[in-house]
């Protein structure tokens, strides 16, 4: 949970500007979203390797 002390005579937008900064700092929403998105590793792996597998295609078409 994020905390903002709010100083004395500061105004509400200045403190949410600066809420809103730290948030975006800390990487909450990335977080969230990353694990909205959960595979497991052995998924990943795969899509890894396919991805590895069409890149060298494209290379040895290229370069043939």
């Amino acid at each position: 949970m994020l905390i903002i002390e709010i100083k004395d005579g500061e105004q509400l937008d200045k403190a949410l500007r600066r809420y809103k900064r730290k948030f975006e700092k800390v990487g909450i929403l990335k977080e969230t979203r990353r694990r909205m998105n959960f595979s497991k590793p052995s998924v990943e792996k795969k899509e890894v390797m396919k991805k590895a597998v069409s890149r060298q295609r494209y290379y040895n078409k290229e370069n043939n």
